[in-house]
């Protein structure tokens, strides 16, 4: 079984429990591109087998999500699992809609975001989250990241939360906006709830649940095979000759653009290859 299953993971659970749990009912390699945090909920994509080895195509890709943000209150993860470090009252003049469409929008393009304390990035060998379980304060290098877009869902004044879409950059983080974004509107706040809804072309509406009910049958039913995931990119044909000696290692001729190429020979999907320079060579081979 090879290839990629887009997960709709549940809150309360970090993204290795469902990697061990995809793993142990499938007995193959299982990775992710990229963790959700046990908050979080929505599009986690599973690699699979040899769709492990796909991973370095699939890490840069853009997201999308759907977040709360509580106003009033801080605490020291960004996120409603952290302790409260700071409480504000919230004037009502904030959470009017046109001042919080006004702040959301200013959010949109490019920009440098500082990185919670509460992270796995590391610095001088150490995450970031040893440092802030050890109390010691690190300058943390800022990232640039970029808002496509943003839009406002819904104001709740009765409990100081709003909740608002987002489509962005990978390596933005949500708690770090939720907070900026609370700045900006003259107070404080933490990210209360946030669901993933898209990760590249890979969509919630297209997601599984992993619960106590499925089997292996289940996952290879939806899984999404290597030669589907590659589909728009071109085919090139190797004869029985060729693809002993690419299958070998053996760089061949191609006058192909540099990329990533679906590999065929007499009608079957070999795998992928890579053309750099004028030379074919194989890359993941099934």
């Amino acid at each position: 079984m090879d290839g990629i299953i887009i997960v709709n993971k549940p809150k309360g659970c970090t993204s290795h429990d469902v990697v061990n749990k995809v793993k142990w009912i499938v007995k193959e390699k299982v990775g992710h591109t990229g963790t959700l945090d046990p908050l979080a909920t929505g599009v986690l994509p599973l690699l699979i087998g040899k769709g492990t080895l796909c991973s370095k195509y699939l890490i840069n890709h853009d997201k999308e999500y759907e977040v709360s943000l509580k106003l009033g209150e801080a605490t020291d993860t960004m996120d409603a699992e952290g302790r409260t470090v700071e409480e504000k009252e919230v004037d009502s003049s904030i959470l009017e809609k046109c001042n919080v469409e006004k702040v959301l929008s200013s959010f949109v393009g490019k920009q440098e975001q500082e990185p919670p304390m509460y992270s796995a990035i590391k610095v001088a060998g150490k995450k970031l989250y040893e440092y802030a379980r050890m109390g010691k304060k690190v300058e943390v290098p800022k990232r640039e990241i970029e808002i496509y877009n943003i839009e406002l869902i819904g104001i709740n004044k009765l409990s100081k939360e709003i909740e608002f879409k987002v489509s962005c950059s990978k390596g933005t983080y949500i708690r770090s906006l939720c907070t900026d974004i609370a700045k900006k509107m003259g107070t404080i706040g933490y990210m209360s709830g946030l669901e993933r809804l898209k990760v590249g072309e890979f969509s919630i509406k297209n997601s599984i649940v992993i619960d106590d009910g499925i089997d292996k049958e289940f996952i290879e039913k939806h899984i999404i095979t290597i030669e589907e995931l590659f589909k728009d990119k071109e085919e090139i044909e190797l004869n029985p000759t060729k693809l002993v000696l690419f299958l070998n290692g053996v760089k061949l001729n191609n006058e192909n653009k540099d990329g990533v190429y679906r590999i065929y020979s007499s009608g079957k999907f070999i795998g992928l290859g890579t053309v750099k320079n004028g030379l074919l060579k194989r890359d993941i081979i099934l």
